[in-house]
């Protein structure tokens, strides 16, 4: 008994041994593709250039030279390798309008445009080694093949949106909750509420002035970048900063926030005088405008600790104007997602409708936003909601239009 049941025990012991390295092997390819594929799912922001992007960027994870190489079989195959005895191949990206498409669609069905593809569908398909089924006539060759798919896109809308850029704007018709009144491709000025008579007026190219106020998000147990106006600089700089406290680095459809103390609105100028905002505000245009440079623009010497503050944000590659958003080929930099409200009347009681989002535009003849200007005004290209954002939830509020964020579908 002992003799005969030894070939079998062995059998079973290398049965389990390159049935476990298969289930490895696509764990590991399924890794792989899930990053390739939330990585690509980034950079669909609904541009000419989009689709390009994404590919460039979910191909990005298989270079060694990042330092984070997608590999498998231990860590010692590089995913995409098509060297050696075992190769691997990361069949091109393919792009779809919906969820559903992406995960049921065939085989190179994926023929979504760039400003039109929201979901990105990658196929990894790889020789997995085996040891002992080699001595079956069926698999000599020591190799059988795995195949693995991984779909990510956006999200539904968010109702807790994070990394926002701090600042309400008045909805033009509440009843309208796919826009809220704006109108897109459409520039508009965004400039600071101030009270009484003598509203300022729109800047040059912009059909009207819509007024901004910036709510509340003063973290007073900071333990770095503690000065409130260095806080409202890195706002406009790249959003409201992560923190593991919610409430500070999010904003809830529903919620009601007020203005930030410092920033509350002052009254408008009288004519043939310079009009004038609270200093917070200078500091958050200081801040998007490292938007578009690399350094803190003239005029933002004051804000303390500012040149160690501007240090984790890049600028834009694209800081041209652009009349149409499709053709704008940046980075997302020039991308603000602000908070539409009820009605900036009173600034204690702004009741959250929605998110929705604009493209920075710089003035004529000009390469960045003046962060001078005395009603603190910067153009804004209205563009809805066509960026996803870093982080957020949906639960808790029913709405049907707004940014969403990344997700794997499957």
């Amino acid at each position: 008994m002992l003799v005969l049941l030894v070939p079998v025990v062995f059998g079973l012991m290398g049965f389990a041994v390159d049935l476990g390295r298969l289930y490895m092997v696509r764990g590991e390819l399924q890794t792989a593709a899930n990053a390739m594929a939330l990585a690509g799912a980034t950079r669909l922001i609904g541009t000419d250039d989009s689709v390009d992007k994404a590919s460039t960027a979910a191909e990005s994870t298989g270079l060694e030279s990042s330092g984070f190489q997608n590999r498998y079989d231990y860590g010692g195959r590089p995913v995409g390798d098509s060297q050696g005895d075992f190769t691997s191949t990361v069949e091109e990206p393919e792009f779809f309008e919906t969820a559903t498409d992406a995960t049921a669609g065939e085989q190179g069905a994926g023929n979504a445009g760039g400003t039109t593809a929201k979901h990105i569908r990658i196929t990894v398909a790889a020789d997995a080694p085996t040891l002992f089924w080699r001595f079956l006539p069926q698999a000599q060759e020591g190799r059988t093949q795995v195949r693995v798919q991984a779909v990510a896109g956006i999200s539904a809308p968010l109702c807790t949106a994070c990394g926002l850029d701090g600042i309400a704007i008045a909805a033009l018709d509440s009843a309208d909750t796919t826009h809220f009144g704006f109108t897109l491709a459409t520039r508009y000025t965004l400039g600071y509420v101030c009270n009484g008579p003598n509203q300022p007026q729109p800047l040059a190219g912009a059909t009207q002035r819509i007024p901004y106020l910036i709510y509340n998000r003063l973290n007073e147990e900071a333990e770095i970048f503690a000065d409130e106006g260095t806080q409202v600089f890195r706002i406009g700089a790249g959003g409201l900063p992560a923190s593991n406290v919610e409430a500070r680095s999010c904003a809830v459809v529903n919620s009601v926030e007020a203005v930030w103390t410092a920033a509350s609105p002052l009254a408008c100028a009288l004519p043939m005088q310079p009009q004038r905002v609270p200093a917070l505000v200078t500091n958050y245009l200081c801040g998007l405008g490292m938007r578009f440079e690399s350094t803190p623009v003239t005029g933002c010497e004051s804000i303390a600790e500012v040149d160690t503050a501007s240090q984790a944000f890049l600028a834009d590659t694209d800081t041209t104007d652009v009349e149409d958003y499709a053709a704008y080929t940046g980075t997302g930099r020039r991308v603000i997602t602000v908070a539409i409200v009820d009605a900036l009347g009173d600034p204690q009681a702004l009741t959250i409708l929605g998110f929705r989002q604009f493209l920075i535009e710089p003035p004529a003849n000009a390469t960045n936003i003046d962060i001078t200007d005395g009603n603190g005004r910067f153009n804004g290209l209205y563009i809805g909601s066509a960026m996803p954002l870093r982080q957020g939830r949906f639960s808790g509020c029913s709405i049907t239009a707004g940014p969403g964020k990344v997700v794997l579908h499957r």
